[in-house]
């Protein structure tokens, strides 16, 4: 293992711009799959936030006992999709109304019966704020004979869906796209580091030496290339969002996690790269 790691440390010394180069490009070709993971997590939060507001109301038959509402509430909050429950009465939800929608001030203040029912609110967990899991709530609570009638925006929670289905479709294909070119492009940097050393593999291979003996440096060589191009990267993404997020619109960073799985990502690439072209090396020697 030792003879490993001075082989690949010598390798940076023999050609410093050639290394610095590799670095460079790597670097550059994960910055670009860096920022196209800026622009699906901050899509991806977005959806969650605008996921928030799915939730399924019921409301409530008139002259129904609070009483009721109250141990009825208590039995939805055990549904394990709910996160939480909220008893709007009938002048609560009256005095929401005046506040919200101001530009009826005139017909609210000409009434002389509360027309709104009192309802039951239902906010869904992150992982059921979806139609199927709405729609299922909504029928359980249908069942309850106090409950006159349950909304949950049907429409716009199936288009919510679909939103969400097609962001996490187009991520996972153009994602597996910049990660394919990343490899290619780093593969192709390995691949010149091969060509600048192959008489001295071609030695190697006559003195004895095995593929796994010849293959290891260069893809210790890789890792490292692959690593420190991702620390570049993130640092370039860093700039980048800052920028953005100071003159353009607010946005959101990688947290500590994602950012060191990005730079492991840039390994396995940097892996997977220098595998490939040494691979190919090997079997034309």
């Amino acid at each position: 293992m030792s003879l490993v790691l001075r082989e690949t440390f010598l390798a940076f010394r023999r050609a410093p711009l050639l290394s610095a180069l590799s670095v460079t490009t790597i670097a550059f070709s994960l910055f670009v799959f860096g920022l196209f993971g800026l622009v699906a997590l901050n899509i991806r939060l977005t959806i969650g936030d605008v996921a928030e507001r799915v939730e399924v109301v019921a409301y409530v038959k008139r002259g129904t006992p609070v009483e009721v509402v109250t141990v009825a509430a208590a039995d939805i909050q055990a549904f394990p999709e709910v996160e939480a429950v909220a008893h709007v009465s009938e002048t609560e939800a009256l005095a929401r109304a005046r506040r919200d929608l101001r530009e009826f001030q005139d017909i609210f203040q000409d009434l002389e019966a509360n027309p709104l029912p009192a309802s039951i609110e239902v906010q869904l967990k992150p992982p059921f704020r979806n139609a199927t899991t709405a729609a299922e709530v909504a029928h359980r609570l249908q069942a309850f004979t106090f409950v006159d009638d349950v909304r949950y925006g049907r429409d716009w929670v199936e288009n919510l869906d679909r939103l969400r289905n097609v962001a996490a479709a187009v991520g996972l294909v153009v994602g597996a796209a910049f990660a394919l070119v990343a490899i290619i492009i780093i593969g192709t940097t390995i691949r010149m580091a091969v060509l600048q050393r192959a008489g001295e593999i071609a030695i190697m291979r006559l003195v004895g030496a095995t593929d796994g003996f010849v293959r290891a440096p260069f893809l210790l060589e890789g890792l490292a290339k692959g690593v420190l191009g991702g620390l570049a990267a993130l640092g370039l993404s860093y700039g980048a969002w800052a920028l953005i997020d100071s003159y353009l619109i607010r946005a959101a960073f990688f947290t500590p996690g994602q950012a060191a799985l990005g730079m492991a990502a840039g390994g396995v690439l940097g892996l997977l790269g220098s595998a490939v072209s040494v691979g190919r090396h090997l079997r034309n020697v």
